[in-house]
């Protein structure tokens, strides 16, 4: 049986019963004081209980009646109309389910359990809806970006075969790095996928160590660039993936290091150990930035400034994607801000560890 159905038996039942008690309770508490046989009022016609009981049975039948065909056609009205949000409802998920996530119910009227389901509905494709444009997007930006050095391979080896005479260490030398560009896309893409879909196990972390390990690793190449990496850090207690986190603080700091000044350019890393939050802070000097090109640069692909984009060190836009995603992955928040004397101000928050708050 439907739901409707259901309902309509349901408000039968009910008002059947009802009226059913009341006429019960009429039939006991007044006729009971009714006497039986003849009763003499000098003369005139007095009904007598058995009068009164062959004059209200018929009553009783046609009352019954009544209420049984009021109660079906009043309930099947009733609970079709209690039950047109919810067939709303499913045609929004039938729509959804073929591919269409523009739909919206757009349920009006007073805020009860089916306005909050069908507005928890609406949120739930819009984000839907904006999860697969995302997707969409960075599978197309993915193919691109994979499909480029690919092209440039293949042009290269057209060359050299074209060219016999042409010097193999500079072709060797030109397809490694083309080479070594994919292979960088594709373990950034892994990466991704990874921190994305949360497929890691968790453990109590040190934040303060992978603070040190990407700064020993990355002071090279900040030598190399002119820029100095001022790190101040203490025990920094979380819950998360070692690898993953080591992953984060190497792209912030490698971002901070090649988004920075030609030369004499400062990378400044501190981590703070809070009741609820640890806190890891990257700041550099560099460009000054606009807000709205700040708030693009978690977007995937996004290469940050003109100069950096044809830098020897622009990397394959995916930095700062990572980290976003990684910190989500985390339970944590990331926020950005331009400095107003150049660079940026990255914040991350994440939970402290359980256990090693005040230690």
């Amino acid at each position: 049986m439907s739901v409707r159905l259901k309902l309509t038996l349901s408000y039968v039942g009910f008002l059947v019963l009802a009226g059913a008690l009341l006429l019960a309770a009429v039939w006991i508490f007044l006729l009971r004081y009714v006497p039986e046989g003849a009763i003499n009022n000098n003369g005139g016609f007095v009904p007598n209980r058995s009068d009164l009981q062959r004059a209200f049975g018929p009553a009783v039948a046609a009352v019954m009646a009544f209420l049984l065909v009021f109660g079906v056609l009043g309930g099947w009205l009733l609970s079709g109309r209690m039950l047109a949000p919810l067939s709303r409802i499913t045609d929004a998920t039938r729509t959804a389910a073929n591919g269409s996530l523009s739909h919206r119910i757009r349920l009006e009227g007073r805020k009860d359990e089916f306005r909050e389901l069908a507005d928890s509905f609406d949120t739930m494709l819009e984000r839907l809806e904006t999860h697969v444009a995302e997707q969409q997007r960075f599978a197309a930006n993915a193919s691109h970006e994979l499909r480029t050095p690919l092209a440039i391979t293949q042009t290269l080896l057209n060359v050299a075969r074209n060219d016999p005479d042409r010097n193999t260490n500079e072709l060797l030398e030109r397809l490694d790095t083309v080479n070594t560009r994919a292979i960088d896309l594709t373990e950034a893409l892994l990466l991704l996928t990874r921190a994305d879909q949360r497929s890691f196990t968790r453990e109590r972390v040190d934040l303060s160590l992978a603070v040190e390990e990407a700064t020993e690793t990355l002071l090279p190449l900040a030598e190399k660039r002119g820029v100095t990496i001022d790190a101040s850090s203490s025990f920094t207690p979380t819950f998360g993936s070692y690898a993953l986190l080591l992953q984060m603080v190497t792209n912030l700091l490698h971002n901070a290091i090649v988004h920075n000044l030609p030369v004499q350019g400062t990378v400044w890393v501190n981590t703070k150990v809070g009741p609820e939050f640890v806190v890891l802070i990257v700041e550099n000097t560099g460009e000054k930035l606009t807000e709205e090109l700040v708030s693009t640069l978690t977007e995937r692909f996004q290469r940050g400034t003109e100069r950096t984009r044809t830098s020897d060190h622009a990397g394959v836009g995916l930095g700062l994607a990572i980290v976003k995603s990684i910190t989500l992955a985390h339970d944590g928040t990331l926020t950005i801000a331009p400095r107003p004397a150049g660079g940026l101000r990255i914040a991350i928050h994440l939970p402290t560890a359980p256990g090693d708050v005040g230690q």
